[in-house]
């Protein structure tokens, strides 16, 4: 894989424009970033958040993160890759995660992103609890997650 692709799972936050500077410093060859940060809601379908808490298996899960970025890196004609996914204890408005992609043109920025995106959302190895009023209860894979993942695959 390409020296400018950096996957971290942390449980401390990030900051947006470091991270965008770190990816593009000293490049002349990037025309486009696109970068996505998941934030936390205070609230789903009307209930109440008060905390997510992320859990994730150490090791396996940077591994296949950084397999899709694998993937991405070879079907896009990208400059680099950043990818911070947090762990532990988030309350609502903290960060969660943030794809941030660099090409040379903005199509495979944009396109890159939404596949990493997708593919976190549905099948990284993270196992999320909503702490609400109603208790802790962990979350289901949605259907729709799965069918945004699924779009992407090669026939």
């Amino acid at each position: 894989m390409t020296a400018n692709v950096i996957i971290r799972i942390q449980p401390s936050d990030f900051d947006v424009a470091r991270e965008i500077a770190a990816l593009t410093c000293g490049r002349s060859d990037i025309g486009a970033v696109v970068s996505f940060t998941g934030i936390c809601r205070g609230s789903e379908d009307g209930t109440a958040i008060a905390a997510l808490t992320l859990e994730h298996y150490p090791g396996m899960a940077e591994a296949e993160i950084t397999r899709h970025a694998e993937t991405a890196m070879s079907r896009w004609e990208l400059s680099g890759i950043r990818i911070i996914h947090r762990v532990g204890r988030i309350t609502p408005g903290e960060n969660i995660v943030l794809v941030v992609t660099a090409s040379k043109h903005r199509q495979a920025a944009f396109e890159a992103a939404e596949f990493l995106m997708d593919y976190l959302k549905a099948n990284a190895p993270f196992w999320k609890r909503v702490d609400g009023a109603d208790g802790k209860d962990w979350v289901e894979a949605r259907d729709h997650d799965d069918a945004a993942a699924a779009r992407w695959t090669k026939s």
